[in-house]
């Protein structure tokens, strides 16, 4: 009787697998306890099959309660919200004990919804449950046959374990060929030009230099818009800023570049890094107006393509790295929002780029042109559109002028550094202090001592901290001799900073006293 329960175990397996296109999930080592899985919707069908008899309802409730727990663990590997188990019993005898109560659903009270209907093929009521089964379930159970003799049922038993382990073995190699289709060579080429270039700027006066990172191609909005400089959105992608910065972002590009570059091949994996990098990049230049580097951008453009991935290889994908590419990626925006210092929209601009860039350059194998060309026109307007709300943002950001009016008395350029100061202290913000500063240094420069004595009058009475202002206004006083005014200012400055040789030589100049 055993061989004819076995019998009957695979051949509804394979019918499940054949006909109804099930997956196999699991095929234990005793060979007598299938689990199948079937997306229909939001719901997973789960069909249990197992050659196992009970004696009591009561051995038989235990059981269901492990299929319980074991649904429960294996949560991932499922694809549906909801989950319908359809626990198959096949067995010679049924329960001595009234079992029939347990044919009613059964629900497991927990916040997703995972239900229960149980089916005892036992001899005596096998064509009864096996039409209840068919119903339940919604296929059409073909007639397991079990009029063969032996040696038959054992031939077709053998053939079916070996269709069940072949489909089991194929589902493998399809998800190994998925996630092997090119080679990492370009993420370790990416990986030594940061590095690389992090080496470079540490001998130029350091990564966290403001002057080094600007002249090695960091994204510095002034330098974009008023010179042209629009190669600053790809070398900036090659920067970064401390080697916290760097070494965190570079186990990113490790991991992640390897797994898209496994996934897409090379020179997909490469358009769509560059793609998501100018994304990124162009989305800080509208958003935010601060210095950048870094490969973030680019970094968050390889999670868009994962969840690209994700779209057309469901299945593999929560099974595998789905739940943790959506949690890293919720953890990244979260903590991006949480610390001002990190440049999210660089992330999400990049996020969003690398989904689409995914979709231009499709996965292996998939060609679809009409979606592809639409997500190509999707991200070139995008760009054009983002481009010209940055140009317009930063027009309107005092922080930006502010920018420029440094780098114009940076480079000599005072009566345009006027210009530019006027247009900034028209924009609205909190910089009106250090605005006034940098004004009152090119009148300086262009000898206009009274308009600069007056900005730093207001500099200093909006912010009275900057040693360097008070010390600008002792000289100005002393020069046009305000004696007072002037020993009241320099005390303030070496007060404030006493180690600086330069204020000290005038506090002495000024006062006649020996700086202590």
């Amino acid at each position: 009787m055993y061989l004819d329960e076995q019998y009957k175990l695979y051949k509804l397996a394979v019918q499940f697998v054949s006909a109804d296109n099930y997956d196999v999930l699991y095929v234990n080592d005793q060979g007598n306890e299938i689990w199948l899985e079937k997306k229909q919707g939001k719901t997973s069908n789960v069909v249990r099959l197992i050659n196992q008899g009970f004696d009591w309802t009561n051995h038989l409730k235990k059981d269901i309660a492990v299929v319980f727990q074991k649904v429960k663990s294996m949560k991932r590997l499922l694809r549906g919200r909801i989950i319908e188990i359809h626990n198959i019993y096949i067995s010679e005898h049924a329960p001595v004990d009234d079992w029939e109560l347990l044919k009613k659903p059964m629900k497991l009270n927990t916040k997703q919804s995972i239900s229960m209907q149980l089916y005892y093929l036992s001899n005596s009521h096998y064509e009864e449950e096996k039409q209840r089964l068919a119903s339940e379930v919604g296929v059409s159970i073909i007639d397991t046959d079990i009029s063969l003799d032996i040696e038959e049922k054992e031939r077709k038993l053998v053939s079916y374990k070996q269709y069940l382990t072949q489909h089991v073995f194929d589902r493998q190699q399809q998800t190994k060929a998925v996630f092997s289709f090119g080679k990492p060579r370009l993420t370790y080429i990416i990986l030594l030009l940061c590095i690389g270039m992090f080496l470079l700027l540490e001998l130029n006066g350091g990564s966290k230099n403001t002057e080094t990172l600007i002249k090695f191609g960091a994204k510095f909005n002034p330098a974009i818009i008023e010179d042209g400089e629009w190669w600053r959105i790809i070398s900036s992608m090659f920067l970064h800023i401390g080697l916290l910065h760097l070494a965190m972002n570079m186990i990113a590009v490790y991991y992640l570049g390897s797994l898209v570059e496994r996934i897409y091949g090379s020179i997909r994996f490469l358009i769509i890094y560059f793609l998501a990098g100018i994304g990124g990049g162009l989305a800080s230049f509208a958003f935010s107006v601060n210095i950048a580097a870094g490969a973030s951008g680019a970094l968050f453009g390889l999670f868009g393509a994962l969840l690209f991935f994700g779209l057309y290889h469901r299945t593999i994908f929560f099974q595998t790295i789905g739940t943790n590419v959506l949690l890293l990626i919720g953890i990244n925006i979260v903590f991006g929002f949480s610390v001002p210092q990190i440049d999210n929209s660089a992330h999400l601009g990049g996020l969003i780029a690398g989904f689409i860039a995914s979709s231009i350059v499709h996965l292996p194998k998939h060609r679809d042109l009409l979606k592809q060309l639409s997500a190509l026109a999707i991200f070139i307007a995008l760009l054009f559109g983002i481009v010209q709300y940055g140009l317009v943002n930063n027009q309107n950001s005092q922080l930006y002028h502010a920018m420029q009016l440094e780098r114009l008395v940076k480079e000599g350029n005072y009566d345009k550094a006027i210009e530019q100061a006027n247009q900034a202290l028209r924009s609205e913000g909190d910089l009106k202090a250090a605005i006034l500063f940098q004004r009152s240094y090119a009148y300086i420069e262009l000898n206009r001592p009274d308009q600069a004595i007056k900005d730093l009058e207001e500099s200093i009475e909006l912010d009275n901290s900057v040693p360097e202002a008070h010390y600008n206004l002792a000289f100005l006083y002393f020069r046009n001799g305000e004696m007072n005014k002037a020993d009241a200012a320099i005390k303030k400055a070496y007060q404030l900073d006493p180690n600086n040789p330069k204020i000290t030589e005038l506090y002495e100049k000024i006062t006649g006293k020996t700086a202590k």
